[in-house]
């Protein structure tokens, strides 16, 4: 066995592990659906979801299957969720009572948040699972509430487990006792310095890691999702050192994500300067502590050409969060491909990697510690039409921010494709769609130094509470049309049942303007004789020479790139 704990830190990543779980939840249904397509009731012939699962037991002997995952966000921040999840009967809701104390007590308590439409057909089908009624009135009763579970999802979703499908362990879900996030104060490191050690939250947050690590067999490495922009970056960064500390040779792939509402001009100098100067000490710190970071969250998705075929309402977190969790999913997928023996039959997958391989290809050697860009295709164009053999490499798209437009021979990549669509709309075999792109590759006027390829047969399953995000030209198994489908501009779950997937991580010079910005804005905000944001660092703690290090630590990632940069700086 080869696990995987996956960490969620901040709103905007839970928001993104929110929809990644529904992915695997949806894959486990459709895989245990005598009714579904075969492709996905062979599921465990090709992947293992035990890589991201464990099994359980609650106290009442009931077996479980959960996500081996570590949640974390402010108090609050769960909606009508109890952080004990839904599975097991833990904790309780009786008023504390504190036998020394005999003056009067009064009691301050919120009124808990209402489960909405979607979150209450679940309890439903939860107790029809205990009756044994009809199946036609079930399914009568199903087919009119999907409808306006939708529309009410679409419109209501304010916390990221409105729309969570899935069931957790009681140890995954962990607030921050006493945080409740005001969004102006917390968008700065300095926010959140501090939080992790302070008071038992560490440790307690360190245990809650430490129960799915030691119950792992044989450990393949921790994937982080962290909202960067703001305080939760500090947190993490804690978090992801103690975790280096205590599990030394165990790699961490950290995706540093922000929602597009980050990303709004800020309302003064003042902010402008906070906001460059956190950019800059988020990204060194978050780096540092991890064997491979990839910055995710364009400034808009709905204007970017990541959304030719998508219809984004970007002040939706809900929206945009589904896109980069379709990415982290096609990414994931080569961590738990059942490896193929030298007879065994590739018709389901084939490029099996885990944790370690892929950070000592993309991040090894010559280009150790870079940040590396994240690209995908969502739909995935078919595999037929003319010049197929560049179609899907030029619909690749990035989903990291302020990249450069330009190729790079040095360049090393790692791609994942699955559900791909063949001539006819016909599913596409894995050789195929491997002959298809090791073509395009030949063909390039600039490939790359080396590409690892994987391929599954697997098409992303789009589950009921996935937006609607779809345009008029993406057909029911996610085909690409030549004609819109007549009636409303965007399609969900009734209309589209799964799509075709293409994902890639690149370790290109191209992320030469992402990482130069980060340390040109340190030293002018923060290092150069008269610097406008000294005073603001010192508030938050950082004396002259930690800024020294990690201007140095820039500095090397982007003298990996380009050797024309040197550490010296115009500070004396």
């Amino acid at each position: 066995m080869r696990e995987i704990v996956t960490v969620q830190v901040g709103g905007f990543a839970n928001f993104i592990g929110s929809h990644f779980w529904n992915f695997q939840d949806e894959l486990l249904g459709l895989g245990a659906d005598h009714a579904s397509d075969s492709v996905f009731r062979n599921l465990h012939q090709f992947l293992n979801m035990d890589v991201l699962y464990r099994n359980g037991e609650t106290q009442k002997g009931i077996l479980t299957y959960t996500p081996r995952l570590v949640s974390i966000d402010s108090q609050g921040s769960l909606g009508s969720m109890s952080s004990h999840g839904t599975l097991y009967d833990e904790g309780s809701s009786a008023p504390l009572e504190v036998t020394t104390w005999t003056g009067n007590i009064s009691t301050c308590a919120s009124e808990p948040h209402k489960k909405n439409l979607f979150l209450q057909s679940l309890y439903e089908e939860g107790l029809e699972d205990l009756k044994l009624t009809g199946v036609d009135k079930r399914d009568t009763r199903k087919e009119i509430q999907d409808k306006d579970i939708v529309e009410c999802l679409e419109n209501s979703v304010q916390f990221w487990t409105d729309f969570s499908k899935v069931h957790y362990h009681p140890q995954s879900l962990y607030e921050l006792c006493g945080l409740w996030i005001d969004t102006e104060e917390f968008d700065n490191y300095g926010a959140g310095r501090d939080i992790y050690s302070g008071g038992l939250r560490g440790e307690e947050i360190s245990e809650r890691l430490r129960f799915f690590v030691e119950e792992c067999d044989h450990i393949q490495g921790f994937q982080f999702i962290v909202d960067e922009s703001g305080g939760f970056s500090a947190l993490a960064a804690d978090f992801l050192e103690s975790i280096a500390d205590e599990y030394s040779n165990t790699p961490a792939l950290l995706y540093s994500v922000r929602a597009p509402s980050s990303h709004m001009n800020p309302r003064s100098q003042k902010q402008a300067i906070s906001r460059n100067i956190h950019d800059a000490i988020s990204f060194s710190k978050l780096s540092s502590f991890c064997e491979l970071i990839v910055p995710i969250g364009l400034p808009s998705l709905s204007r970017s050409k990541a959304s030719t075929y998508l219809c984004i309402e970007d002040k939706k977190p809900y929206h945009s969060s589904a896109i980069y969790a379709a990415a982290l999913h096609s990414i994931s997928l080569p961590f738990r491909m059942e490896p193929l023996g030298p007879t065994a039959d590739s018709c389901y997958v084939s490029g099996a990697v885990d944790v370690y391989e892929l950070v000592q290809m993309l991040a090894g050697h010559d280009r150790r510690n870079t940040a590396t860009i994240l690209d995908a295709a969502m739909p995935a164009p078919p595999l037929s039409g003319k010049h197929v053999e560049q179609s899907l490499l030029r619909n690749l798209q990035p989903l990291t921010p302020e990249i450069a437009d330009r190729e790079d021979l040095q360049a090393v990549e790692s791609m994942t494709v699955h559900g791909a669509l063949g001539s006819g709309g016909s599913q596409a075999s894995v050789s195929e769609v491997t002959d298809r792109l090791n073509e395009a590759y030949e063909h390039s006027s600039t490939p790359p130094k080396f590409c690892h390829l994987s391929v599954a047969v697997c098409p992303l399953p789009i589950p009921l509470p996935f937006p609607s995000i779809f345009g008029n030209l993406v057909g029911q198994r996610g085909e690409l049309l030549s004609n819109p489908i007549p009636g409303s501009l965007s399609r969900g779950s009734l209309d589209v049942n799964s799509i075709p997937m293409a994902a890639r991580l690149r370790s290109s010079s191209a992320i030469l303007p992402f990482l130069e910005n980060r340390l040109l804005n340190l030293r002018r905000y923060g290092i150069e004789r008269g610097a406008p944001g000294m005073e603001l660092l010192r508030s938050w703690g950082f004396e002259r020479d930690e800024l020294e290090d990690i201007e140095e630590s820039l500095c090397k990632m982007v003298a990996t790139l380009d050797d024309r940069y040197q550490l010296s700086s115009d500070s004396d």
